[in-house]
């Protein structure tokens, strides 16, 4: 792999936090909000990644029709596979009183925990940061190549 190359990887590297920290802060946006039915309530979303590595190492996309996603250099990196509702029940809460209580005086929250979300969200800020980190000292690198032949 080049130098060159790097980019390309912490760029999806990057791209893929950002998501993360996208998904995050809309879990944590809606984490209080209410409503009268299951099927109306929020649920807590989180993005799933897969590496194109051994797409890469086969010379091959792992799954048909992805050969757009595939670089001829072998390149690796994260790519986005989507994003998927938690499964973990609702909270219910009686709260007959509610104005968002339905017939049997039940109201609906999100299943976002919110310490998770923050904990993944410093996760995703921390693997941001270390990204810009590698594509600046590849940056450095390359630049220290490049003056190499100007001092001869």
């Amino acid at each position: 792999m080049s130098l060159y190359n790097v980019f390309d990887v912490s760029g999806s590297a990057m791209s893929a936090q950002n998501l993360r920290l996208n998904v995050t802060a809309s879990n944590l946006a809606n984490a209080n909000t209410v409503s009268s039915s299951a099927g109306e309530t929020y649920r807590a979303r989180h993005p799933v990644f897969a590496t194109q590595l051994q797409e890469a190492m086969d010379g091959r996309p792992s799954r048909p029709g992805r050969e757009s996603m595939m670089r001829q250099d072998g390149n690796v990196g994260v790519r986005v596979v989507g994003v998927v509702e938690d499964q973990k029940p609702l909270v219910v809460e009686y709260a007959p009183n509610h104005p968002m209580a339905d017939a049997d005086g039940y109201i609906y929250k999100p299943n976002v925990n919110v310490m998770e979300e923050m904990a993944n969200m410093m996760s995703a800020s921390r693997s941001y940061q270390t990204n810009v980190q590698i594509a600046d000292a590849t940056k450095q690198l390359l630049s220290r190549t490049l003056r190499m032949g100007q001092n001869a």
